[in-house]
């Protein structure tokens, strides 16, 4: 999903067409939005021999000695690589690892703004799954930590799981957890307003992508239990013949314990939550067999599934993908801080417990100024960071993966 505004993306004009000389948007991307930075002085001949020959070598030698103390004398303990194969960016699908750069390094500006992490976009071009691998193993020693990005499904799920099991750095697919974090955040305050239930709200979540199967795993995780998952097929099932195993496995723990298939229009009847993650448009009259007060989540871009005019007939709260309505679903209140908490306390791995954790200290931000239009915190909102990094860092020494 995009990030900081999912408004803008699919709408940028073809460079050909675009004027570039008056165009502010080309213009800021000018030369790219990043450099490298010493942090540093080498004013003279005594900092030079410290930075580099022969003091540096003394440095490589007690690391060599203590590998332990790589983390402590060199950058990777911040710095994360933010790694895509160009398959599935923003809204605009598959258009490769050299279209995909922008995105990547406003990821990257991204970390730095609200993680104060350093970044580097690293974009492959390669779309097998053994080459990404591989690539991202022998690249590893370089970086604290691997942010997935825009990396179709459902290549994504092996990409990062073998990785998680290869790497004892986090590996982070941002547009599943991210986006799911997020979500959970959102939906549990939503939850609070409306007076639903756990145990008895049904969720419906149409799109089986990344993003879906992340978005449902973390909301069972969460307590939910009545989910119906949809993709351009109907409920996924059981009886049905067409899943791969990663929307197999998502069955089993859905539909097929609640005994719900069918279309979309068939669960969508008498549901208490619509969360969009597909795009499409679901009419009117669908929206308006969901239950009493529903909570609708649209966040497909630019056009979300249920326009807010149209989920604001019949919703008690809307929340879209976009920056120009309220409760914006934004992958960036959730990613930069993740990584903070990982970092600080040198995490080996990115928990199920700590994206959990990381959602409850985004919803617990909104506090008692909680209401319709305000579920979920501005990602400009000083809390968010250090708020999330306080509680993913208590997570992870919980969980056992701290290693400091």
């Amino acid at each position: 999903m995009p990030d900081l505004d999912p408004a803008a993306g699919p709408d940028v004009v073809p460079a050909a067409d675009a004027g570039l000389a008056h165009d502010p948007v080309f213009e800021l991307h000018q030369g790219g939005k990043m450099e490298i930075a010493s942090t540093v002085a080498l004013n003279g001949p005594v900092e030079l021999s410290m930075a580099y020959t022969p003091g540096v070598a003394r440095v490589c030698e007690a690391i060599a000695a203590d590998p332990q103390l790589y983390g402590d004398y060199t950058w990777t303990s911040n710095t994360v690589a933010v790694v895509t194969d160009g398959t599935a960016v923003l809204g605009l699908g598959d258009i490769g690892p050299r279209a995909a750069m922008p995105v990547m390094e406003g990821k990257a500006v991204l970390f730095k703004q609200f993680g104060g992490i350093d970044a580097i976009p690293i974009c492959l071009d390669t779309t097998d799954v053994d080459e990404l691998v591989e690539t991202v193993v022998r690249l590893a020693p370089s970086f604290g930590g691997i942010n997935l990005e825009d990396i179709s499904a459902p290549r994504c799920f092996e990409v990062e799981e073998r990785l998680k099991q290869r790497l004892d750095i986090p590996v982070f697919h941002d547009d599943q957890h991210g986006t799911a974090v997020v979500v959970l955040a959102a939906l549990e305050n939503a939850m609070r307003l409306t007076g639903k239930y756990h145990d008895t709200v049904r969720i419906v979540v149409s799109g089986a992508g990344a993003a879906g199967v992340a978005v449902t795993r973390i909301l069972l995780a969460g307590g939910y239990r009545d989910i119906a998952v949809v993709d351009r097929a109907g409920v996924l099932h059981r009886d049905r013949d067409d899943l791969n195993p990663v929307k197999r496995a998502l069955a089993a723990e859905t539909a097929d314990t609640t005994g719900r298939w069918g279309s979309l229009g068939a669960v969508m009847d008498g549901a208490d939550v619509y969360i969009g993650l597909s795009g499409g448009t679901v009419p009117e009259e669908v929206v308006a067999s969901m239950a009493d007060e529903p909570i609708i989540f649209g966040l497909a871009n630019p056009m979300p599934e249920v326009h807010p005019t149209v989920a604001h007939k019949y919703a008690r709260v809307v929340a879209t993908g976009r920056s120009d309505f309220p409760n914006q679903i934004n992958n960036v209140l959730a990613f930069p801080g993740i990584f903070r908490g990982a970092f600080d306390v040198r995490a080996s791995a990115i928990t199920e417990g700590m994206k959990l954790a990381a959602a409850q200290a985004l919803a617990a931000i909104v506090g008692d100024d909680l209401r319709e239009d305000f579920i979920i915190p501005s990602p400009f909102d000083p809390r968010v960071g250090p708020s999330v990094a306080g509680a993913v860092a208590e997570a992870a020494r919980r969980d056992g993966v701290a290693r400091r």
